[in-house]
């Protein structure tokens, strides 16, 4: 069976903090810390509307999560500059080894699926934009199970979407929260660390295996299958 990869999209993929051009005219030199709280609390609201089972999408999750930044910071933002973010967050920058990455797993025979707790729509264009949605075979949103990554459920339902089977899974993301969920689900999972001050979780449990660069996932992984094959 052909080992099937899950690329997590926003930090993994695509790049959150390229927001901080936009924000740079509007709140100076606060661009960086605002960018920084309104990911951290967009992802907060996710995985609390996940845990109420009070689910509203992603965008939802973000729109929300910029009032907060905005309170948080005492920055007045017009309706028309949040709205020029909010779409700006369509069009994030993707990171600079991910097409070269992507294009290398692809013709190494991985199946290689999108999967977002973004909704299907959204990630579609995004992907799009950034001129890497033809290396993946399918995109699987987590909209449809209507709650968000890290729940189990999210990933046992990529898997049927996919056609996988979680021994022959894994899940590639920047996002320690994401490789936990997945290997606490029984898949595999690769933690893509693009900082050494980035800290993974301490809870116990351990990425399959680490990359610094998505460049450097291909000659990684083929040697972890090999290994594997060869014990």
């Amino acid at each position: 069976m052909a080992v099937t990869l899950a690329f997590d999209v926003y930090g993994t993929l695509i790049d959150p903090r390229g927001v901080v051009v936009l924000l740079e005219q509007w709140v100076g030199d606060l661009a960086e810390d605002f960018a920084q709280t309104w990911r951290e609390k967009q992802l907060e609201y996710a995985f609390r509307r996940g845990l109420m089972r009070h689910y509203a999408d992603f965008a939802v999750c973000t729109r929300q999560a910029l009032d907060y930044t905005c309170m948080y910071f005492d920055q007045a933002l017009t309706d028309e500059q949040k709205r020029e973010l909010l779409a700006f967050y369509r069009q994030l920058p993707v990171y600079e080894d991910a097409a070269e990455a992507l294009k290398a797993l692809q013709e190494d025979g991985f199946r290689l699926y999108a999967f977002s707790n973004g909704a299907r729509e959204s990630v579609q264009e995004l992907l799009e934009n950034a001129g890497i949605r033809e290396y993946f075979q399918g995109i699987v949103s987590v909209e449809e199970q209507r709650s968000f990554k890290p729940d189990p459920g999210v990933y046992s339902y990529f898997l049927r979407q996919a056609k996988a089977s979680n021994h022959a899974c894994w899940l590639i993301s920047g996002n320690p929260f994401d490789v936990i969920g997945a290997i606490s689900a029984g898949m595999k999972g690769a933690w893509v660390q693009r900082s050494p001050r980035t800290i993974f979780d301490p809870w116990g449990v351990e990425p399959t295996l680490t990359v610094r660069r998505l460049s450097e996932l291909s000659e990684t992984l083929k040697r972890q299958l090999s290994s594997k094959n060869n014990t």
